[in-house]
């Protein structure tokens, strides 16, 4: 029997998931973050040892008995060399951990959990990114440069701009169109402030990113319950996010829209507010013609499942796997100019929808 293994790595927590030729899990199992940038290579594959063995303890396989493969979609994973010197400090400190490997970016695993072929992948959670795979496996990229350089439609960048629009309105340097009273209160409250100067160390020597983060689920609540400058935010977000996605569109294969629809994996918190986001983002999407369908799915198993089938057919084996089980469908959006496309089934016939 051959055994596949799987890694969906963060920068906090990573899930692992061993399969057997069948493609059904055997085992599975969490552990620390495994972001090689945060703890170093040496760490971060001593962490990855770890779990598989202790997966490896509930599936009842022989510690001895190496992987087939090993798929490791993990955070941090974005440069070809230091992946390949991830792999190699795998090979040479675990010999008998698994046969082949196939090292990638979180983003990888999420993709590859949805479909065989590829599509995109658009990351709202903390951060923001988005990433297009092509069935000839070339990538294209847009965003995930971090809170400095981008992160727009991120529950990060929601935060920033929620406490943005408060300051500016209040050194009446640009005044809001919606009060400000209830997301100020709302500030106040999730950073135990009272003045705007207490807010600068959480700006600076105490900056906690997912914290700051964290202040969008609160955003969330005031939104749903009406404020309308929570929406606004959210509708904000709902823009950015359009145009992450459109920003890639030059780039899609023929190939991979061949069945009529592009599959975009939506990852992240933030499409928890999929219904505060919805109008903006079809706005933003219908400026711009678009052949095919976009079908929006968020995926039901861990990411860790993408990253044991990018192993598997690095080893040339075809893991059986059923993608329908792996995903729901969010929404499926259609460009308005195609929808009202009609044809004339014949003469004196009433025009039929294309």
């Amino acid at each position: 029997m051959k055994y596949f293994g799987g890694v969906e790595g963060g920068a906090t927590h990573s899930r692992l998931v061993i399969c057997d030729e069948t493609g059904q899990s055997v085992g599975s199992t969490s552990g620390l973050g495994t972001n090689h940038w945060g703890i170093g290579i040496p760490e971060c594959a001593r962490r990855i040892t770890d779990m598989v063995e202790r997966a490896k303890e509930e599936a009842g396989i022989s510690k001895d008995t190496p992987l087939t493969s090993l798929g490791l979609s993990l955070s941090g994973c974005e440069q070809e060399a230091t992946n390949r010197e991830l792999e190699q400090e795998l090979r040479t400190t675990f010999p008998n951990l698994a046969e082949s490997y196939a090292v990638s970016s979180d983003t990888m695993g999420s993709m590859f959990t949805a479909s065989s072929i590829g599509g995109m992948v658009l990351i709202s959670g903390t951060g923001s990114n988005c990433l297009l795979r092509n069935p000839d496996g070339s990538t294209s990229n847009c965003g995930g440069w971090g809170n400095f350089l981008g992160d727009e439609g991120s529950a990060w960048f929601i935060s920033y701009r929620a406490v943005k629009v408060v300051f500016d309105h209040m050194d009446n340097f640009e005044k809001s169109s919606a009060p400000v009273e209830k997301t100020w209160a709302l500030i106040k409250e999730h950073f135990s402030i009272e003045t705007r100067y207490d807010l600068l160390p959480h700006c600076y020597a105490k900056f906690d990113k997912p914290f700051f983060a964290n202040l969008c689920k609160k955003l969330a609540q005031n939104a749903e319950n009406g404020d309308e400058l929570a929406r606004g935010l959210f509708r904000e977000a709902g823009v950015h996010l359009a145009r992450l996605i459109v920003s890639l569109l030059p780039n899609v294969h023929k190939d991979l829209v061949k069945s009529g629809d592009l599959s975009v994996v939506c990852v992240g918190s933030v499409w928890s507010s999929w219904d505060l986001l919805k109008e903006a983002f079809t706005a933003e999407l219908s400026k711009t013609p678009i052949d095919f369908n976009l079908k929006m799915v968020s995926i039901t198993k861990s990411s860790a499942y993408g990253a044991c089938y990018l192993g598997a057919d690095n080893a040339k084996f075809e893991l059986p796997r059923n993608y329908a089980d792996n995903v729901t469908v969010l929404h499926t959006y259609t460009d308005p100019r195609r929808k009202s496309e009609v044809k004339t089934n014949g003469v004196g016939k009433a025009p039929v929808a294309v």
